[in-house]
């Protein structure tokens, strides 16, 4: 692959982060092959069409397939680059599964050349992309592999995570930095020239084992902070204090900066990547152990002060708002508030509506709880306890007027204006998560 000829591309794994990485690419100019296992996803975008909510994806995706610039398929084929993201989930006891990964790495085996640049790019525990290459030189004795060869390597295998956050993943992908680390310095350098057609970012070589660990930090550093806010919460509530207040004033310091308690921590990155740091050095670990737990068990607390609530007004009609992860976006991977929900909907049944505004249904577990779906609009007319677990900008502009006779337990914050105390015969609370 020549440096001044636009390499061809495939992007393994058409989700939250492959579909946009797809669609950026090709718009710099590369013929881009997305790569995935669901057929409906194949289909849907050759249609010119996204399955995921993203801003302005639909129409990048619509413009680069209508140029001829992005296809889809089930099948592999040959590329000048292959971009693997594919998710890395753990299992009932928090150990990383790569699975997807090296499921990934076997699929483009067969059809890798003399020149190919193989970067992967989902979240994965320490020593992964060596685990993948190793297993590419078990798959192709006739290349020479990086790392495995004293002669000049035939493929270069790198290491590059995305840093991006949901609702804004576009313009992320080109104006973060980015952590490239290669296999060995030849092959830092092959993906850092690919990058630099389209993300305008520094991009900042390292090895791969450094760069796995790059962002695998930056999960559990939010994760650890996120957590103090999440423990202050609680605490202020068993004070009867206002924690929103609290950190308010408390951030006036110069050099603090706490950053903003919710219902628990979600996503596939921030809830999950801790994990990877524990479970390959458990005995080291108290600090980033101790922070999932407290984010876990905050769901936990959120779903007893609501319960309390609710039992507390027996005739009560409650609404819960939003179930994805974080707002604006339909994201419900390790969502707190579709934790919070669910359990809220098997012990009040047809009394529970949900406010998504971002699914068009309930998700499976709503299934045959009596829960119905409804918009805010009917929330705010039928329903006498109102329970944020999502700070979506449809809730967020929601006036006091129109709330000011109902029971809130706002477990993100967004509605300040409400009285803690209210009219008698509404005894209204507001209580901070």
């Amino acid at each position: 692959m020549k440096s001044d000829t636009k390499p061809s591309v495939c992007v393994v794994g058409l989700g939250y982060i492959g579909l946009p990485t797809a669609a950026v690419i090709a718009r710099a100019g590369c013929k881009v092959l997305g790569l995935d296992v669901s057929q409906r996803v194949v289909d849907t975008i050759n249609r010119g069409e996204i399955h995921i909510e993203e801003v302005d994806l639909d129409g990048l995706v619509q413009g680069v397939v209508a140029r001829g610039l992005l296809s889809a398929s089930v099948e592999v084929a040959p590329a000048d680059v292959f971009v693997i993201a594919v998710p890395t989930p753990f299992d009932k006891d928090h150990a990383p599964d790569i699975s997807y990964v090296l499921a990934a790495g076997r699929t483009i085996a067969p059809v890798l050349k003399a020149g190919d640049v193989v970067i992967l790019e989902s979240t994965s525990p320490v020593g992964t992309t060596e685990k993948m290459r190793d297993m590419i030189a078990q798959m192709r004795p006739d290349l020479k592999i990086p790392g495995l060869t004293r002669e000049t390597p035939d493929i270069s295998i790198a290491y590059c995570p995305e840093r991006v956050l949901p609702g804004r993943i576009l313009e992320e992908l080109i104006n973060n930095d980015r952590s490239i680390g290669g296999i060995t310095p030849r092959c830092a350098r092959k993906a850092l020239a690919f990058y630099k057609r389209f993300v305008r970012g520094e991009c900042v070589t390292t090895d791969a084992r450094a760069a796995e660990m790059t962002k695998l930090v930056e999960n559990a550093y939010r994760d650890v902070n996120i957590a103090f806010a999440n423990e202050l919460s609680i605490v202020a509530d068993r004070m009867g204090l206002d924690v929103w207040e609290v950190i308010r004033l408390a951030n006036r310091h110069p050099r603090v900066n706490i950053l903003s308690p919710g219902p628990g921590v979600g996503g596939h990155c921030i809830a999950v990547d801790p994990w990877f740091i524990v479970h390959s050095a458990p005995e080291e670990t108290p600090l980033i152990r101790t922070a999932r737990g407290v984010n876990d068990g905050k769901m936990h607390h959120v779903v007893a002060k609501a319960e309390a609530l609710v039992e507390a007004h027996p005739d009560a009609r409650i609404a819960c708002l939003g179930l994805a992860f974080k707002a604006n976006i339909d994201d419900f991977r390790e969502s707190p508030a579709r934790f919070v929900a669910s359990r809220l909907a098997r012990k009040f049944g047809d009394r529970m509506s949900v406010v998504e505004p971002y699914a068009a249904e309930l998700p499976i577990e709503f299934t045959d709880t009596g829960v119905t779906h409804i918009d805010i609009d009917e929330a705010l007319e039928t329903c006498d306890v109102l329970i944020v677990l999502v700070d979506h900008d449809v809730f967020r502009v929601v006036p006091l007027a129109e709330r000011a006779d109902k029971l809130v337990y706002d477990t993100r914050g967004i509605w300040a204006d409400q009285p803690r105390v209210g009219r008698e015969d509404a005894a209204k609370l507001a209580l901070a998560g």
